[in-house]
């Protein structure tokens, strides 16, 4: 089995060629970044137009906590989290599992202060276009 591996400065995305054989790592890479991006992202003009670039117009979000369906119900999902935790952001962490069409790719939680306040990791469908048509979130440590 031949293995592809892409760096970038966040994490590493790992995944094998004979599973995944059209894969383009770097763009998966790339929509994971937009992806944190969009949860970091305070500006709500900013925000939407992320989310247009990152999800499908009928995508859904789901973890223990929040729900979120089509782009609208994202972006709703996303500022009534920044509201709820003001100052704090995602960050990647560790691999990017990759077959077929599904991602799998840890996250961090920070505090305003830099402090570690959450664990997850998440599981994604990406659709035609290099977009998520689905994310399930899964918290390892809240």
């Amino acid at each position: 089995m031949t293995d592809a591996t892409v760096t970038t400065t966040s994490a590493t995305a790992a995944a094998t060629t004979d599973t995944f054989p059209n894969a383009d790592l770097t763009a998966v890479d790339k929509l994971i970044d937009r992806y944190i991006e969009v949860w970091n992202e305070r500006g709500a003009t900013r925000r939407r137009e992320l989310i247009a670039s990152t999800w499908a117009e009928d995508a859904t979000y789901c973890d223990p906590a929040l729900v979120g369906e089509g782009r609208d119900g994202i972006d709703t999902m996303t500022a009534g989290f920044q509201a709820a935790y003001p100052g704090a952001t995602f960050q990647r962490a560790g691999t990017i599992d990759l077959h077929h069409d599904r991602v799998r790719f840890g996250w961090h939680l920070r505090a305003s202060d830099g402090q570690v306040i959450a664990i997850g990791s998440d599981c994604g469908v990406i659709a035609d276009g290099n977009v998520f048509a689905s994310i399930t979130g899964f918290f390892e440590q809240a």
